[in-house]
Order: C-alpha cells, then structure tokens, then sequence
C-alpha cells in the first residue's frame, strides 16, 4: 500500500498540480502508513534553485493536500484512503551538503601536497 501511495502521490505532483509556486525537483522518498492505515505521512525531497524556492515548493504542495488526496482515493484500490500529511525530508540535502564538503576537503588536501611537493623541488635545486 505505501508504494502505491508513493507512486500516486508522487503521480499527482509532477502531472496534475499546476500551481506556479512549485519548481524544482520534488520527489517522494518514502511513505509511513500508521497501523490503522486511516493516515499516512509522506516524506518529500525538495530541490529547487535556492532554499526560499524549495520552501515555496513543499508549502504550495501542503496546500494541495486536499487535491492530492482526492487523486489518490480515486488510484487507490479499496474503500480505505489515508489521510495524508506531509513532511519534509532532508536527508537527501544533507548528503550532498557532506559530499561536497568531502570533494572541497581533498581539493585542499591535493593543493597541500602539490605545494609541499614544489617546496620539496626547490629545496633539492638549492
């Protein structure tokens, strides 16, 4: 049920929202049915070209909960929809932010070592 979710949710943002605040690149990174499954709370990546963008994205997309909603009780087989509720998911951002920390830390590390190694050079040539 919550791949389902996920891929009709996910449906329902890039095809059928058509509100201008949302730009970017929205993905549905995962989905948790609560045991009644009478809720469920949708996690969503958002990436656009700066962090006001990505918050104008995930409000527009809290504000349409009601469209997508309906999307979804119309894909969904059953008589039983969940309610849905949204939340942001950082991770993937956090990941990125760590591997460019990672890249920037070993451009460093290889610019020391090519200036050590030059020092080196020039300390043999004297």
């Amino acid at each position: 049920m919550a791949r389902a979710i996920r891929d009709s949710v996910s449906r329902a943002i890039s095809t059928k929202l058509s509100d201008p605040r949302i730009t970017g690149l929205v993905s549905v990174t995962g989905v948790t049915i609560s045991p009644d499954a009478k809720n469920a709370t949708v996690s969503l990546s958002v990436f656009g070209a700066d962090e006001t963008a990505s918050k104008l994205t995930f409000t527009a997309i809290r504000h349409a909960a009601g469209h997508i909603q309906a999307i979804l009780g119309k894909d969904l087989p059953g008589r039983v929809c969940p309610h849905l509720s949204f939340e942001l998911d950082t991770t993937m951002k956090k990941t990125l932010e760590t591997l460019r920390l990672i890249d920037e830390a070993e451009q460093e590390y290889q610019a020391s070592d090519e200036e050590e190694t030059e020092s080196d050079e020039d300390d043999t040539e004297a």
